[in-house]
């Protein structure tokens, strides 16, 4: 019981340290009721465009919305859902990463009965990671993938064409990076992607493997599938990228640290996600109308594909909020076809409605789109569904073990034995997620 009070005085602390924000439909129509959402941090597109999308939802509905801000890290705001949840606060609508729903499953509803007839308006990729034990447990809002940026300009400059492999784009740029030293850029990278030990570098290392056939870690009966020569070979050319192609630097990179190296134009390859598309093409962009955008390059031989790690942002309900109907109502609106459409269009946030890849208005924003729905479409999950409520940990052991290894201090061979070891340890050698 203290636990539990506790708990719930986290929760109200948290809300009041965040601050809620009431959007209301005005005093003719005081009798709706009030639905809190918690959708981003405040000031982020995505932010912005919720908030206006629930102001709407609100006046055609005659209810309320509260909107609850959350911290920018991805498992910040998960450890404090977990608060939440485990308090049984008074909360709606959850923001919820890919990797959540398996986490949180026991506390979210299942939300196949209203959507039953929407699915194949989605994205399968996305449906697939947020459904859990067969129930949906959120609704797919918007979509990220891994993908890959380049200087297209300095391609043509040096009669190179976008490298369709990994083995390529090392080629490549050794050649652009060794020219562009020569001419006077001494600061000058081929490739800059995410290598802090953080969940960025397992999505990063998640494509290495499935590029090149690996496999996803553990397999989707839960066997742990690491241990193997692809998964070597694919971890070998990533150490070998060190200090090569990517500066040692790539090694405490996020997000943001990639994109500014690419942005001050001192990097030919980048791997982030789509929301940077928008950014380059600002009319202030240095980089303006000098980049181009591509799949993550497959790995060698037949079992190589192009395969992005799949990202993105979903809508759950939690069991505890006290009112579902009008919940379910405002989650339907937000990912509705023309929300997701004013979102993509004012906050460049990608659609994961698969008919919105083919609206004009869409399309004249973002040429590009056809790339992000390929991307997509081929799109590599991480191993949430099976690992579940451990997945969190299955990450850290991964992410950690890879950046030791590409920090020097464990040889490929002895990171997956490593991994393959400790999540057979967690999982009773993958009898029990």
């Amino acid at each position: 019981m203290f636990a539990r009070k506790r708990l719930r005085g986290v929760w109200v602390a948290a809300l009041l340290g965040a601050g809620w924000a009431l959007a209301a439909p005005g005093p003719a129509q005081a009798a709706g009721v009030t639905v809190s959402i918690a959708c981003g941090s405040v000031g982020a597109p995505n932010h912005i465009t919720c908030v206006k999308a629930s102001k709407q939802w609100a006046a055609k509905t005659g209810n309320y919305v509260k909107f609850v801000t959350t911290p920018y890290s991805s498992s910040a705001r998960l450890a404090l859902y977990e608060q939440w949840l485990a308090a049984h606060a008074n909360i709606d609508v959850l923001m919820t990463d890919v990797y959540y729903p398996g986490i949180l499953k026991k506390d979210l509803v299942d939300l196949t009965p209203y959507f039953k007839n929407k699915r194949d308006k989605f994205f399968p990729a996305y449906l697939k990671v947020d459904t859990i034990d067969g129930k949906l447990l959120a609704v797919p809002w918007f979509a990220a993938v891994g993908v890959m940026y380049y200087r297209k300009d300095l391609l043509q400059k040096y009669g190179l064409k976008p490298p369709k492999t990994w083995a390529e784009l090392t080629a490549d740029a050794k050649l652009v990076q060794a020219k562009e030293r020569a001419a006077g850029h001494p600061n000058f990278w081929g490739f800059v992607w995410q290598g802090k030990a953080y969940e960025g570098l397992t999505c990063d290392a998640v494509e290495w493997l499935a590029s090149d056939g690996a496999g996803s870690i553990v397999a989707p009966d839960g066997k742990v599938t690491i241990d193997n020569p692809r998964a070597v070979a694919a971890l070998t050319r990533a150490k070998d990228w060190i200090g090569t192609i990517s500066p040692r630097g790539v090694l405490s990179s996020q997000e943001p640290q990639s994109l500014q190296m690419f942005y001050s134009g001192n990097a030919l390859f980048m791997r982030n996600w789509p929301y940077v598309w928008s950014i380059v093409q600002k009319p202030d962009s240095p980089l303006k109308g000098k980049v181009g955008v591509m799949m993550i390059p497959k790995g060698s031989g037949a079992e190589g594909r192009n395969a992005g790690t799949i990202g993105g942002w979903a809508l759950a309900l939690s069991k505890y909020g006290q009112h579902r109907e009008a919940s379910i109502s405002l989650i339907k609106y937000l990912t509705s076809y023309d929300v997701q459409r004013m979102r993509f269009l004012e906050g460049a946030l990608m659609p994961t409605r698969m008919a919105l890849y083919k609206d004009q208005a869409v399309v004249d924003k973002a040429p590009v789109m056809k790339i992000f729905y390929q991307a997509i479409s081929h799109a590599s999950p991480r191993p949430t569904a099976q690992t579940g409520a451990k997945y969190n940990r299955v990450s850290s052991i991964f992410y950690t073990d890879v950046h030791q290894m590409l920090l020097g201090e464990m040889t490929p061979q002895a990171t997956v034995r490593t991994i393959a070891a400790r999540l057979n340890a967690l999982s009773d050698h993958g009898k029990h997620w």
